[in-house]
């Protein structure tokens, strides 16, 4: 028994015993030629897949799914798609870049006008909502790529009143031509994306407070090596750590610096006369008790 589908050999004029594609009434249909073959208004999961746009494996998942199955397969057991199949794919294809969840759009594909109507206004309040989130991302990101750049986000008119009337404007440049490429410059650079102008002046007001303890320290002869100098160099180590992570031989390599680069060194000394030389002390009899050999200590 024909279903419409199947050649009648005398209407098509082909001769008993010769070949001939056709799909039977059976489900599903059996078609005995290529998957990339049009056979009696079928298309082979091939060129679908090339027409709609999609990967061959994404009609199979969508067939697994039961999203869109085919109506006939071939004799080798190709998936075969009737023009109606087709068609209901393409419908499948806009829902699903419009953003409609997988397992929704089969219930779409027969819904009555009101359904459809209201899961499209879904759509668009979801999509309004992710727009806002990708504007957040994106000046994010913004930010972020300056603060690789520049460092400091504050306007350069405004840092004194941040950073302190000591401040050079010149030292976050100065800074990312010698550690741009380190680690420490780029956590530099996304904690300084992230930052308001309080934020960093509470960063800039705790670095001047580890400062102020060392020098209150120096003034009071206390040694380096004592509880209390510890506690002033841990103070000194977190305050920095909120530019960049800093460890204790990181910290030792700093200290270094504060006594031999003559800007660093110029800012301690105007603090209390010898601090550099303390600080340094301090900070490096920290770092043996916390295991770190500030004779091989290193930048990490």
């Amino acid at each position: 028994m024909g279903t419409g589908l199947r050649d009648d050999h005398r209407a098509s004029g082909t001769r008993a015993g010769q070949s001939h594609p056709s799909v039977t009434a059976s489900s599903p249909g059996r078609i005995s030629r290529s998957s990339e073959e049009s056979v009696n208004g079928f298309e082979g999961v091939g060129a679908v897949a090339r027409s709609l746009g999609v990967s061959v494996r994404t009609l199979h998942h969508w067939h697994r799914c039961g999203v869109a199955v085919p109506s006939g397969r071939t004799s080798n057991g190709y998936r075969m798609y009737s023009e109606a199949d087709v068609a209901r794919l393409q419908r499948v294809v806009l829902f699903r870049d419009l953003g409609v969840p997988l397992q929704r759009i089969p219930g779409l594909l027969d819904a009555g006008s009101a359904q459809r109507r209201a899961e499209l206004e879904s759509r668009r309040v979801e999509l309004a909502e992710r727009i806002l989130r990708l504007q957040d991302v994106d000046r994010a990101v913004e930010r972020l790529l300056a603060a690789e750049e520049h460092g400091v986000l504050v306007p350069v008119p405004e840092q004194p009143r941040v950073f302190g009337a000591q401040w050079d404007p010149d030292w976050p440049g100065q800074a990312r031509e010698l550690w741009g490429e380190s680690v420490q410059w780029a956590q530099y650079a996304e904690r300084s994306a992230a930052r308001t102008e309080a934020d960093w002046h509470a960063v800039s007001v705790s670095l001047q407070e580890s400062t102020d303890a060392a020098a209150e320290a120096l003034r009071a002869g206390v040694l380096p090596g004592s509880t209390e100098a510890g506690a002033v160099a841990e103070q000194h180590r977190v305050a920095m750590s909120e530019y960049f992570h800093c460890t204790h031989s990181m910290q030792v390599v700093l200290a270094r610096s504060y006594v031999t680069e003559p800007g660093f060194r110029a800012y301690y000394e105007q603090a209390a006369p010898g601090l550099a030389v303390w600080l340094q002390l301090a900070i490096e009899a920290n770092a043996r008790n916390h295991g770190v050999d500030p004779g091989t200590a290193r930048w990490e």
